[in-house]
């Protein structure tokens, strides 16, 4: 109960952080979107760093679907434990941006109404969630205390170098949908960004396995 109470808190927090900071940078960046942008990657990098070497001791701090069904994969976490991870990252996601909504006066949810369609949103969230997954599963056996570091600056180059912005994560992309803010996605467009980052996930997993993971006994 106390990993799954970490999780719910942990991924509220962060979805607090990123969308407050959209909101945010976006009012005060008076329509310079790469300010806003810049504001929001900031803000989500330094949480990142903050949440996982607050919340890691107790749960790990994986605040994401796809890397809790990779470490379920790789053995770093038993299957039983996989659906009450997951409950708790979609329900804290969902808290997250409630509680940034309240913060800003807006309504609690509202239908995001920023399209984020096509090949290349969707190869981005495939890219971001891969290379996510892989500093996570290198990171967090050959030098865990430079994961949370590792992780922050992996999200703050993926929010610049992918066109997606780099969500690489299904509870937050969901949760992301009920905001009509800047940081939004609309809900149609969500089913590809979910693929993508499934897929994503999975090759990050055979790419360790194959060619990362230290060989047995080493």
């Amino acid at each position: 109960m106390r990993s799954l109470a970490a999780e719910t808190l942990a991924t509220c927090i962060l979805l607090a952080v990123v969308v407050g900071s959209g909101i945010m940078g976006e009012r005060l960046a008076g329509g310079d979107a790469a300010m806003a942008l810049l504001a929001n990657s900031l803000a989500t990098g330094a949480a990142l760093i903050a949440l996982i070497l607050t919340f890691g001791p107790v749960s790990g701090a994986h605040m994401n679907p796809v890397v809790t069904l990779a470490a379920a994969a790789t053995g770093e976490l038993s299957w039983r434990r996989v659906p009450g991870y997951l409950t708790a990252q979609l329900v804290g996601a969902f808290l997250g941006v409630a509680l940034a909504h309240l913060m800003f006066e807006l309504p609690i949810y509202s239908a995001s109404t920023h399209a984020r369609a096509g090949l290349a949103q969707g190869l981005s969230e495939f890219v971001a969630t891969y290379c996510l997954l892989l500093v996570v599963l290198t990171c967090s056996r050959a030098k865990s205390s430079a994961t949370p570091f590792a992780v922050a600056s992996i999200i703050v180059a993926g929010y610049w170098f992918t066109a997606s912005t780099s969500f690489a994560n299904p509870a937050v992309t969901l949760a992301r949908a009920c905001t009509n803010t800047f940081a939004g996605i609309r809900p149609l467009d969500t089913p590809v960004f979910l693929l993508a980052q499934v897929l994503g996930a999975a090759a990050a997993v055979f790419t360790f396995r194959t060619v990362l993971q230290p060989p047995k006994g080493s």
